[in-house]
């Protein structure tokens, strides 16, 4: 993929920190994998800003006006992670409804660069489906081809 991204920073290719950069200031994201299942290998990727101590809080809306920068780079973490972890899925949902719709918005903005490297699948109405623009999902799946 080639995708203009924010410069990385990663010690374990789990945890990813970035900085957003807009009228708002330098503002510090973090990116996580986390095994949540098995069989087959899946690992949820959890995404915010770093708040106190560490932590990241998926609620704050930074509006730093570097949306598909920011998810870009987030996509390149996949990347990353991929490399080092191997081919595994990748989960993702928003921590509301309205942050699942933002990142369908930039899935679909982005998705013919993505879908050149990943397959992507998008959950409604009880399963997953491969994922088509303009139709609203609940969650989403990727796994580098």
């Amino acid at each position: 993929m080639n995708l203009d991204h924010y410069s990385l920073f990663t010690t374990d290719f789990q945890d990813y920190e970035f900085y957003s950069s807009g009228p708002k200031g330098k503002i510090k994201k973090v990116v996580r994998y986390r095994k949540i299942e098995d069989d087959p290998i899946t690992y949820n990727l959890a995404f915010g800003d770093e708040i106190s101590g560490g932590e990241i809080s998926d609620t704050i809306i930074t509006n730093n006006q570097d949306r598909d920068l920011v998810l870009s780079t987030v996509i390149n973490t996949v990347n990353t992670f991929c490399d080092h972890f191997g081919n595994h899925f990748i989960y993702a949902e928003g921590s509301t409804a309205v942050r699942t719709r933002l990142y369908q918005m930039g899935i679909a903005r982005l998705y013919n660069e993505i879908s050149t490297d990943f397959i992507v699948w998008g959950y409604r109405e009880n399963s997953w489906h491969e994922f088509k623009i303009n139709v609203n999902y609940e969650a989403f799946l990727a796994k580098r081809k």
